[in-house]
């Protein structure tokens, strides 16, 4: 299909009601016409982390109005639309299926085309929005729910390499900041702290780096970190600035430990020309400097989108809509809505489900 396409995206997984509108010519670079986040935090910010209930209400009572907001803000209207694509999982399903009826919704009132999108597709495909990048490339999804090292090497075809067991780095960061009274998200306020530190003083592991493969965990990590500062509190009564400044240095010095070496062993593994890097974790400059360090030892070029579009967004999900269009896809009133989706369906399935929703 070589005609201009304008799609509407939708996207509500975890606790970001978003909406966007992308076109896309074949032979120029996608428009982002419009991209409308709704966060949550304030909802959250009372209980260290997402409550799925209280996300999925927000998200029935704000899908609309986010779609409304981008069509505003590209200035065109439902006629001036090609497609729906909205995001059908991996996530919290309240919020997943509150996006799939919205679009459901529009689709059926308007005889617009459906097409359901894999939230982790959306992040994997982002380059390709932002930058260009040709099939195939080498893509770390490092988020608050999601790890995985993707071979990416079409709109529909993604091989993982690895990824995490158990928690994902984003959830790591989020735990460590509530056992030391940092506020959500964690991922911001650890690395704040941790700059003021030193990553030596406390002997954290470095999981799994002990076995071939690239698989990861940082659950233990978390323990680890629980277990050094209880120590503090059993030796002092407390812990002081600087103990706490020292905790987040050595947590977030672990964290880049791994995912360098991880990293390293999966350019050595495919060979890939071009190292892109997508979801909120790839903001912690620590990280983004060793990863960046790693490719150029390789010999590969680095890629990270811009951290609006790291993070969760619906202009990725249009993007993808168009990818997934373009190759013929097109949903039914019959789109479900999935809690799990893994983009490599031949891959075995990864270990645990985090609070922040469920791995794939």
């Amino acid at each position: 299909m070589t005609r201009m396409l304008t799609f509407l995206g939708l996207e509500s997984s975890c606790d970001d009601t978003a909406a966007a509108v992308v076109r896309h010519a074949p032979g120029h670079a996608p428009e982002i016409l419009s991209s409308v986040v709704m966060g949550q935090e304030s909802l959250h910010a009372d209980f260290g982390g997402v409550v799925p209930e209280i996300a999925a209400r927000a998200h029935a009572e704000r899908i609309d109005l986010a779609a409304e907001a981008a069509l505003a803000q590209a200035g065109v209207d439902l006629t001036g639309i090609d497609g729906v694509a909205v995001t059908a999982g991996p996530g919290l399903i309240g919020g997943v299926l509150a996006g799939v009826m919205c679009a459901k919704g529009i689709a059926a009132a308007t005889g617009l085309p459906l097409v359901g999108v894999n939230h982790l597709a959306g992040h994997a495909l982002t380059p390709r929005l932002t930058d260009g990048l040709e099939f195939p490339y080498l893509m770390l999804l490092v988020s608050g729910g999601h790890c995985q090292f993707l071979s990416v090497e079409g709109p529909d075809s993604f091989r993982r390499l690895g990824g995490t067991i158990d928690d994902a780095p984003g959830e790591a960061f989020d735990k460590t900041a509530k056992l030391l009274a940092l506020p959500q998200p964690g991922g911001p306020a650890v690395e704040a702290e941790a700059a003021g530190g030193d990553p030596a003083r406390f002997a954290f592991p470095r999981p799994l780096l002990d076995r071939p493969g690239c698989d990861l965990s940082f659950s233990g990590l978390k323990t680890a970190l629980l277990r050094a500062r209880d120590a503090l509190l059993a030796a002092q009564g407390g812990i002081t600035v600087q103990d706490r400044r020292d905790l987040c240095a050595g947590f977030q010095a672990a964290v880049a430990d791994v995912l360098a070496e991880k990293t390293r062993r999966a350019l050595a593994l495919t060979g890939a020309g071009v190292l892109a890097v997508a979801g909120g974790v790839a903001a912690n400059r620590v990280l983004r400097a060793r990863l960046m360090a790693v490719a150029e030892g390789a010999g590969a070029r680095f890629v990270a989108p811009p951290l609006r579009l790291c993070t969760d967004n619906a202009a990725m999900i249009a993007w993808a809509g168009i990818e997934r269009f373009r190759l013929g896809h097109r949903d039914g009133m019959d789109l479900a809505a999935r809690p799990r989706w893994p983009l490599d369906t031949t891959a075995a399935p990864m270990l645990g489900a985090g609070k922040k929703g469920a791995k794939a």
